[in-house]
């Protein structure tokens, strides 16, 4: 089991498909179950079908899930985020394999000393005692921070005579709630954060972000009458691999030395694993925060030479040393470190050590890991090599010499074993190049599954972009459609302030020269020789109407008729109850309605006999000429009264004469 120390006083369960696929209808799975709480581990062994294997995970809340494949137990990354969700708070799900870039399960038992064999539960078996023994990465999708939301639990529905009152007893049902949470919060000297949501009678919702996992909050999911809780954790970005312990692996340190020391840890696969800065931290206490995060192999600076500080550092490891051949310039480990967060100047100067010692040492890493046996620790090798300056062949030779010393009894040589025939290492020869075939198609099934998931999220990227094209050009039609109608409506607006200026005009002018109102004809008409006359357009009861609205006719006022034709029966009843003083017209009047205006004893006359001069709709005229009009019309009238009356005798002399001769 090495230096590791094994996962004590705990259930551990080793997980592998049996028969198959998550992602087909029934998956069987190849379960070990590793109890180590008793004196000695016990094992069973079952094979159960997905829906069994959650029961039991929900039963036993083992300490740890192993598998060599965390898709064994989901389709894709959002289905692993809700069995992670899923699984009980002192449950981790392990992949024994490695973080992004798995190894086969072969060569990381091999390396450990845990029996393997191809068969599914010798596979799951092996994942059992590998994360037994804390090898692997735990898979993690939330960080250790906790939503806790406080909401209605009913709905304020739509509305009723106690509507209002029962809103505000829901409202504030949910805000005695929240103060109950918040109070419980405060007694667990958990660190939080309060967003709250007031409406009418109290609160809609309160959401508390806690510095803590749901299983370490006092409190719990529930609904109860007026108000529900929600807890859930919150997601990261993606998923995550965190190494079970990490004192053991292999890993290049970068230290920016100073009133404030920066360090840096990157394992020897290139990925950063933490970041710190301190300004008060002596030398002992950085050398142990490195010692809890791995075994430094090689540690960088960021400036040629190497500073005193950071040399001593070195050889407090024993580990070997790098440094730029110049410093190297800012804009540099700006870009160096565009992808990692960090929070000053001196943790980026010791991250940009690190990785550009990683950078300088890539090819060799690879060059050694090619050449390193699967049941030979490649991180140990590399580390070997790199501080002794030996090549990988003698390093190999003298480790496995040290493990052939320990296996032979008696302290046997290696020279007394027999030696093997050319068929025997012929075959040795192909099984090692076949295990090597076999970890390279792993690699490239992992490189093509990595760059199918790469495919997905730029197909999203794209149907995102392609549904932001679609949303923009909705807005810019509209924008287009809205600019037309503001066009539209100023010209509307420019041609009724051209009709407006030229009304106004109009006003001033008649204003300057006439005031035809009643009220201040007299200051006009000086002499009392004028009159104001009301023009209407045609002896219509449209025309007519349009008169009235426009400038009104009122007893007594002199109306003149443009064109007198056409009028009718109800046209000339109608100007009739206006009462005129006299009707001008010029053309002919109908007999209907000149009957009508005479029996009104109206005055009508034709507008050749008066002047009338015109300013647009109004005109004025002479007041001797109205009465030379009129008295004219009374003329007519008057004999044409003695026509009818002589009519009248006449016809009554005729009837009675007609009387008599009968």
């Amino acid at each position: 089991m090495n230096d590791r120390t094994s996962a004590l006083d705990s259930v551990v369960f080793g997980i592998d498909i049996q028969s198959g696929d998550i992602r087909g209808d029934s998956p069987s799975y190849a379960l070990v179950v590793l109890d180590s709480r008793a004196d000695e581990v016990t094992v069973e062994r079952d094979v159960v079908s997905f829906r069994k294997l959650r029961r039991l995970i929900e039963r036993d809340e083992p300490a740890l899930i192993a598998t060599d494949n965390m898709y064994e137990l989901a389709t894709d990354k959002d289905d692993l985020v809700r069995f992670l969700r899923w699984l009980p708070h002192e449950s981790r799900l392990v992949q024994v394999t490695g973080a992004e870039r798995p190894e086969p399960l072969s060569r990381v038992a091999g390396r450990h000393g845990i029996p393997y064999g191809k068969d599914p539960m010798k596979e799951a078996e092996a994942a059992a005692r590998l994360a037994l023994a804390n090898v692997g990465y735990e898979v993690a999708a939330f960080e250790n921070t906790t939503t806790v939301k406080v909401s209605r639990g009913r709905s304020t529905g739509k509305g009723g005579w106690s509507q209002d009152r029962y809103t505000r007893r829901i409202h504030g049902s949910v805000k005695r709630q929240s103060r109950k949470v918040e109070s419980a919060l405060k007694e667990a000297s958990l660190e939080y954060e309060r967003d709250v949501t007031e409406k009418y009678g109290g609160y809609s919702n309160a959401i508390f972000t806690v510095e803590a996992r749901p299983q370490d909050i006092p409190v719990s999911s529930r609904r109860s009458g007026d108000t529900r809780i929600e807890i859930e954790r919150e997601r990261r970005d993606g998923i995550d691999f965190e190494p079970l312990v990490k004192r053991r692996d292999r890993v290049i340190v970068g230290i920016d030395p100073g009133t404030t020391t920066g360090v840096a840890v990157v394992g020897l696969d290139g990925r950063v694993l933490d970041v710190h800065s301190t300004r008060t931290a002596d030398t002992p206490a950085i050398i142990e925060w490195l010692i809890e995060r791995g075994r430094p192999t090689l540690v960088a600076a960021d400036v040629y030479p190497m500073p005193e500080t950071v040399e001593k550092f070195r050889r407090s490891f024993d580990a070997a040393g790098w440094n730029p051949p110049s410093d190297i310039a800012v804009d540099e480990k700006l870009h160096r470190t565009r992808d990692v967060a960090y929070e000053n100047d001196h943790e980026r100067d010791a991250l940009a050590a690190a990785l550009f010692a990683f950078d300088a040492h890539e090819d060799q890493f690879e060059r050694i890991s090619r050449k390193v046996p699967a049941e030979i620790d490649r991180e140990e090798v590399i580390a070997q090599v790199i501080s002794g300056e030996e090549s990988v062949e003698a390093v190999l030779r003298e480790m496995q010499s040290d493990d052939d010393g320990d296996d032979n009894e008696g302290g046997a040589k290696a020279s007394e074993q027999p030696e093997l025939s050319p068929e025997e290492r012929e075959i040795r020869e192909l099984k090692s190049r076949v295990e090597r075939l076999e970890s390279h198609i792993d690699e490239l099934s992992n490189e093509l599954e990595s760059k199918d998931e790469t495919i997905e999220e730029y197909k999203k990227e794209l149907s995102d972009a392609r549904r932001k094209e679609r949303q923009e050009a909705r807005e810019r039609r509209e924008v287009n459609r809205l600019e037309r109608d503001n066009g539209r409506l100023e010209r509307t607006v420019e041609s009724l302030e051209e009709t407006n200026e030229a009304l106004s005009e109009k006003l001033e002018r008649l204003k300057s020269l006439w005031k035809l109102d009643h009220s201040n004809f007299a200051d006009v008409n000086m002499e009392k020789n004028l009159v104001p006359v009301k023009i209407v357009e045609q002896f219509t009861k449209a025309a007519l109407d349009e008169t009235v609205e426009q400038y009104g006719i009122s007893a007594g006022d002199v109306v003149y008729f443009r064109d007198a034709s056409g009028a009718g029966r109800a046209t000339a009843e109608r100007l009739a109850e206006f009462e005129p003083r006299v009707v001008l017209r010029n053309g002919n009047l109908s007999d209907v309605a000149e009957e009508i205006l005479f029996d009104a004893e109206i005055p009508i006359s034709p507008s050749d006999g008066v002047s009338i001069q015109e300013i647009d709709e109004l005109a004025i005229a002479r007041e001797k000429e109205v009465e030379s009009a009129i008295a004219e019309w009374e003329a007519r009238a008057k004999e044409r009264q003695k026509e009818e009356q002589k009519s009248m005798v006449d016809q009554i002399i005729s009837e009675h004469r007609a009387e008599n001769r009968r």
